[in-house]
């Protein structure tokens, strides 16, 4: 990943079936429980509010969104745009919050999904010029092992999103993934009341 590509200072890892599997219960739930179909989520918002929650400013910030994927998962679902390949491999956008890349990763046949995912954050936590890494890892699958490469970490600034709270202390910053897609989905602070 690193020879192939040079890091900006902030860098998103994503595994893609953890955001499918998130983002179809967020949807199925909050539609059954608000009586209304909810949006398609537009990527460039779902981003820009994780960016936000992950404590990023306004600026000329420059971000890589790096989603590892299988052939189980080579779309992300009720997203625009959504295929891995040929969507969004390769693309960027701009905002106030600065530049935002997107790079797609799919493991061949000698590895899986999650060794993909675990070898490529050892590399982002190494890297020097990785400042920031925020972690989008599916922790009902192998969170055990991204706690363990976190946790040693130095100098580092880390953000972990997640959909439950951490079962053991962490050094590290988490926050709750179900607030930027909620967002994303449009789905609005008055009506969970």
């Amino acid at each position: 990943m690193e020879e192939d590509i040079k890091m900006a200072e902030t860098v998103m890892l994503v595994d893609a079936s953890f955001l499918n599997f998130v983002t179809e219960d967020i949807k199925k739930n909050f539609e059954r429980m608000l009586n209304r179909e909810l949006q398609e989520i537009d990527l460039s918002h779902l981003f820009t509010y994780i960016a936000l929650d992950a404590g990023i400013s306004e600026g000329k910030n420059e971000m890589q969104i790096f989603f590892i994927y299988d052939t189980d998962s080579p779309r992300l679902v009720h997203t625009q745009p959504s295929d891995l390949t040929s969507e969004l491999n390769n693309v960027a956008f701009s905002n106030e919050f600065g530049e935002f890349c997107f790079n797609t990763f799919q493991p061949e046949n000698m590895a899986s999904r999650e060794e993909l995912y675990l070898e490529s954050l050892k590399v982002l936590v190494d890297t020097e010029e990785v400042k920031r890494v925020i972690v989008l890892s599916f922790n009902e699958e192998y969170g055990e092992k991204v706690h363990k490469i976190l946790k040693k970490v130095e100098e580092k600034e880390l953000v972990q999103f997640r959909m439950n709270e951490p079962e053991y202390e962490t050094d590290y910053r988490w926050e709750m993934l179900a607030y930027p897609l909620m967002q994303a989905l449009g789905i609005r602070g008055d009506e969970l009341q």
